[in-house]
């Protein structure tokens, strides 16, 4: 929160073959544990942790493919 406004958005860090992608989506970020869609793909999340971007307030989600 920043001047007692909730962020609108959050961060996903999405694992890829190529690597990880940082994304950004609306909506609160999501619970660890929860799955999520990304390109058609169902993911959990594994962490959730502040924005590695410097000066960003939001959370990041930390995502791997559902096995």
């Amino acid at each position: 929160m920043e001047n007692g406004q909730r962020h609108t958005t959050h961060l996903r860090f999405v694992w890829k073959t190529t690597g990880y992608e940082l994304r950004e989506r609306e909506g609160d970020v999501p619970a660890v544990g929860e799955e999520v869609e990304e390109d058609d793909e169902r993911l959990y999340v594994t962490k959730v942790a502040p924005s590695p971007l410097p000066g960003d307030l939001r959370r990041c989600a930390y995502l791997q493919p559902v096995s």
